[in-house]
């Protein structure tokens, strides 16, 4: 495989993964749809300022089209990914004592899960003083039914800068367990826009050594909610 079908299959399954259209890709891009169709079949020689622009277009550093993680190229949001409501795949847990908020999800994002997700989020923040409460994301299994891990939706980012403007803003801190280095550029993109980039810490690798790491960050011994994966 020559290097320019290589690297437009790369995009390609990192717009999948996101649930972006080509359409959408190239809007969020700056470019023609055409153009990013060229790309993806690998028949555009594509220059440094065009490869920046589709990285910005995918909320990711433009080193991490070169990474080593991949991915299936299998669409995402098919109906059988959202048929589960959020309320059977959202959970979360309060600990008074360590005035800790610990929130998981399942499965894959829309914006209306997030609108339901934030109703809750905020509620349970309103009842702590501003710097008080702590907040512990496990996203390890958001993941599609093709099993591999998705992202967030361009329509989830937008609502969740706004959601973390308001919750994590008021929290001390935040640690997210992220399902793919992927999703680690994403919610630094997230976090850069909200502005809460400096009390967020989203964590990827060896489940073991990541949740030594966030239970280190948070001074717990253990969670209610998060165990290791299987």
């Amino acid at each position: 495989m020559d290097i320019l079908a290589e690297f437009g299959n790369r995009v390609k399954e990192l717009r999948l993964r996101s649930g972006i259209s080509q359409e959408l890709l190239a809007h969020r891009s700056e470019l023609d749809r055409t153009y990013i169709s060229g790309v993806e079949r690998g028949m555009r020689n594509i220059s440094l300022v065009n490869i920046e622009k589709i990285a910005n277009g995918l909320s990711v550093p433009m080193n991490y089209l070169f990474s080593s993680e991949r991915f299936s190229s299998n669409p995402v949001l098919l109906k059988k990914d959202v048929e589960v409501p959020i309320s059977e795949r959202f959970k979360y847990h309060l600990d008074c004592d360590q005035k800790l908020l610990t929130i998981q999800i399942q499965g894959l994002l829309t914006g209306a899960n997030v609108d339901y997700v934030s109703k809750i989020w905020k509620g349970i923040v309103s009842n702590f003083a501003e710097g008080e409460l702590s907040v512990f994301v496990d996203h390890r299994d958001m993941k599609a039914s093709d099993g591999e891990p998705v992202v967030f939706f361009p329509e989830v980012i937008e609502k969740a800068v706004l959601l973390q403007q308001s919750v994590i803003a008021r929290s001390k801190k935040a640690i997210v367990l992220c399902n793919s280095e992927f999703m680690v550029h994403q919610l630094n993109y997230m976090t850069n826009r909200s502005g809460v980039w400096h009390k967020t810490n989203p964590l990827y690798g060896k489940d073991k050594d990541m949740l030594g790491e966030a239970y280190e960050l948070l001074d717990v011994n253990g969670n209610e909610l998060v165990k290791p994966m299987k």
